[in-house]
């Protein structure tokens, strides 16, 4: 891949008007559909980079079809380090009437889960934020720790409770048995305290090779089987779920593991002057206007896989918006363009 050098205008922009939640929601909705598309054409072949590459072209493409001034906030990595959707690059275009566009700042996971997509896994998915400028924290790349809860459990767990502790204020809560509680933790050496404190309190666990940001917006959808999501994952996309966390009601709390002292120099120069602070969702993502956007790719809890058929695609996906409280789970045909196409229900 080659970084795109290419120069074009910038669009004018404006601040985010009342009605941007509305007016880019369903754009965004296409950015993670076509991203979805293009990366499940490459599932199973055990290509990684293969499947990164295909849904960041795709997700770009798209984004600079959709009419605003996008600032990537947290993307591929900087400018020298990745060739697509690094931070900082400036995304989308004109109105075709040269009405002014919004300003807005753009949190991505092109792939959630490339490795679930390269080996075929259930759980992979595309996956986009927005907000206002400034209202998503530009987080460095490195470790977070969380917890992730649903609305019935705001303000029950905090980082630095025991385990069992905050298992039981969880139960309580959901108005069941801690051995009744499904909690998601990412399957790595770094967690085998945190999965030993909760077997022993008794609650079931769901180890998962990748993807904590859809099991943390499985645990704050009712229904799902997640109760929580604990563990250490990517600060960057503890922002992005922090944004659907937000749009759901539900809870999160956060702390940057700053381990290293590269890091310490890089959140000086980012502007974060307390290491050891805990974040709320609030803190993470604090825009006033929120979009979320993702799309499966493969089978997961919340979101079907793309499915292929003669006539065209099929895809699952869900848009939340904060301040317009939508969540919308939505089912898309892409037909293929031909003179016999017909819709299936299935």
């Amino acid at each position: 891949m080659a970084t795109n050098t290419t120069t074009r205008p910038e669009p004018h922009a404006k601040n985010f008007g009342e009605n941007l939640e509305s007016d880019l929601a369903l754009e965004f909705l296409r950015v993670v559909e076509n991203a979805a598309i293009e990366s499940a054409r490459t599932m199973g072949q055990g290509d990684r980079p293969l499947s990164d590459q295909m849904a960041t072209e795709a997700m770009r493409r798209t984004m600079d079809t959709v009419p605003m001034h996008g600032t990537i906030v947290i993307g591929e990595g900087e400018r020298d380090d990745a060739p697509m959707l690094y931070i900082g690059e400036q995304v989308g275009g004109p109105y075709p009437d040269g009405r002014d566009v919004p300003s807005v700042d753009i949190a991505v996971d092109p792939l959630e889960g490339t490795n679930l997509c390269a080996t075929g896994a259930p759980g992979a998915i595309t996956v986009l934020a927005a907000s206002e400028k400034g209202g998503l924290l530009h987080a460095p790349d490195c470790y977070m720790e969380k917890i992730v809860v649903g609305p019935s459990c705001k303000n029950a767990v905090e980082l630095d409770a025991p385990v069992a502790v905050n298992l039981k204020n969880i139960a309580r809560r959901m108005h069941r048995g801690v051995d009744d509680l499904v909690i998601v933790v990412l399957d790595r050496p770094r967690h085998e305290t945190l999965i030993a404190d909760i077997r022993k309190a008794g609650a079931r666990i769901r180890l998962i090779g990748d993807g904590d940001l859809s099991a943390g917006i499985a645990a704050a959808v009712m229904g799902t089987g997640v109760h929580a999501v604990m563990g250490s994952g990517g600060a960057p996309e503890g922002v992005i779920t922090a944004a659907a966390i937000r749009c759901l009601n539900g809870y999160m709390v956060g702390r940057l593991v700053i381990d290293k002292p590269e890091l310490e120099e890089r959140i000086a120069k980012m502007g974060i002057k307390d290491a050891k602070r805990i974040y709320e969702a609030e803190d993470l993502a604090p825009g006033k206007q929120m979009i979320f956007g993702a799309t499966g790719v493969t089978e997961g809890a919340l979101l079907k896989g793309v499915r292929f058929f003669a006539e065209g695609t099929r895809t699952s996906s869900v848009i939340l918006t904060l301040k317009t409280g939508r969540v919308r789970f939505i089912e898309s045909i892409h037909l293929e363009k031909g003179p016999d196409v017909k819709v299936r229900f299935s």
